[in-house]
């Protein structure tokens, strides 16, 4: 699951407590979590190949959220919140090969929790995600007796 979403076991670690915070069973809530951070957002909209392309997209000022320069990858969005490209970035070949649809081979298909106008190089999460929508491959309940045993 680390290496999925690229974090560090301190981030991990800190997401699993805030997971556990939450209603809800804690694993469900854990994914979903690390699904509304920015770099996760940014691939599953299609903007980045990688979840480390969609890390360095973030970290050198290319994307907005709701207007706002966001260069912290593990930025919580939160629903209703419009992800997109800095203007003057949209005209980049990272960008252009995007707006394309140039990652559509390699990345799932657009979940449900998503809106994205690859065109306009934008996208909208619309609610929080649902465990079951997520497209990551893990076993989530190894994760949290892991965690709860330490």
């Amino acid at each position: 699951l680390r290496e999925q979403y690229g974090i560090r076991e301190k981030q991990m670690r800190n997401t699993f407590n805030e997971a556990r915070r939450h209603d809800g069973l804690t694993g469900e809530n854990l994914v979903e979590l690390l699904e509304m951070r920015l770099d996760a957002l940014v691939v599953r909209s299609g903007f980045a190949r990688t979840t480390a392309q969609a890390r360095q997209l973030v970290v050198h000022r290319h994307i907005l959220v709701d207007g706002q320069l966001v260069d912290r990858p593990s930025f919580r969005v939160k629903p209703g919140q419009l992800i997109h490209v800095k203007p003057k970035s949209e005209g980049t070949e990272p960008f252009q090969v995007a707006a394309a649809g140039g990652h559509a081979e390699v990345l799932p298909p657009v979940p449900g929790y998503l809106e994205v106008e690859l065109d306009k190089l934008q996208a909208r999460l619309v609610r929080r995600p649902k465990r079951a929508e997520v497209p990551v491959t893990c076993e989530v309940q190894l994760v949290v007796e892991y965690y709860a045993a330490r």
